[in-house]
């Protein structure tokens, strides 16, 4: 007996051992492709982007090293890439409470109380499955001077609208109000599943202890969907700061530079003025400022957010 088990233990270690190598060698072959397109399409160009701001890099012609040059650059004497990056800041300052406080708004609307609620969610996130280009174009239309909006108010109340799209102020307030339109079903949905969540014993509890009204959302509601919250906000935060189709088709960056944002100075530097080491420098600040904000965030969320009942 004793001899047999001497003998039969390392045969069974040597077959599980021949088993994992086979199994590694399979998953190995399965995550290829992926480890491969990963590596083409991702981690190549990002320490490629790294290596072009360094240097200055025209689209065609001599490569020059240039070291930080190109980050001194912004930072000191565009002319452009302060204004894009206080339009971008701007844009989200604006854009991430008003999406956040509709989108929360249209959940508790369409609630379970609500019939055919189902419906209304579809009708609401159309926007975010529609192409932007469509719905900016629509938009496009509505605010121009011979519009929709400006026709009505100037046969039905008498009054002219003014050039929403031309004027500076204006113009950022309706990009911001078109993402808003376009973006506000994706949280919503978010907000609605979040809601359906909710611990059935607090709420209870809590009416029993005679919250109601305001006082329930306020202080019962609100906490308990404080990690749907929190990570609405982060998502949004990212897509806000690195908007680029809404002001590009709807104003054009204009009137003049007052709704170019950060993505747009990138685009610009890059295929309109061929310098590839400035938009990758840019890239990479605006890289820089998305995960600085994203970890105040996350610090400031130990506050805040209440992940147990």
């Amino acid at each position: 007996m004793t001899t047999t088990s001497v003998i039969t233990v390392p045969a069974r270690r040597r077959g599980r051992g021949r088993l994992r190598k086979v199994e590694s060698r399979q998953a190995l072959g399965f995550i290829t492709p992926a480890l491969a397109g990963l590596t083409a399409f991702t981690v190549v160009p990002v320490v490629l982007s790294v290596v072009m701001s360094l240097f200055d890099w025209p689209a065609w012609g001599d490569r020059e090293f240039v070291g930080l040059g190109n980050y001194a650059e912004l930072f000191t004497s565009h002319p452009d890439f302060w204004p894009s990056l206080r339009n971008s800041a701007v844009f989200t300052l604006l854009f991430v409470p008003l999406n956040l406080v509709v989108s929360l708004g249209l959940a508790l609307l369409l609630g379970p109380r609500l019939r055919g609620r189902a419906a209304f969610r579809v009708l609401f996130f159309i926007p975010v499955v529609t192409p932007m280009v469509a719905n900016v174009l629509v938009w496009k239309m509505l605010l121009q001077p011979n519009g929709l909006f400006n026709g009505v108010t100037t046969s039905v109340f008498g009054v002219e609208l003014p050039s929403f799209l031309s004027h500076p102020q204006w113009a950022m307030v309706m990009v911001v109000v078109m993402s808003v339109w376009q973006g506000m079903g994706y949280n919503m949905l978010i907000f609605c599943a979040a809601l359906e969540q909710l611990p059935e014993s607090v709420i209870e509890a809590a009416k029993l202890d005679g919250a109601k009204g305001i006082t329930m959302f306020l202080r019962i509601t609100l906490p308990l969907l404080s990690p749907a919250i929190f990570f609405t906000t982060v998502m949004t935060m990212i897509s806000s700061m690195q908007v680029f189709a809404q002001p590009q088709l709807l104003t054009g960056g204009g009137p003049g530079n007052a709704t170019m944002p950060i993505v747009m100075f990138i685009y610009d530097q890059a295929f309109t003025f061929q310098d590839m080491g400035l938009a990758a420098a840019a890239a990479w600040i605006l890289f820089a400022v998305i995960i600085g904000l994203t970890a105040l965030q996350f610090t400031a969320q130990k506050r805040w957010v209440h992940y147990e009942v």
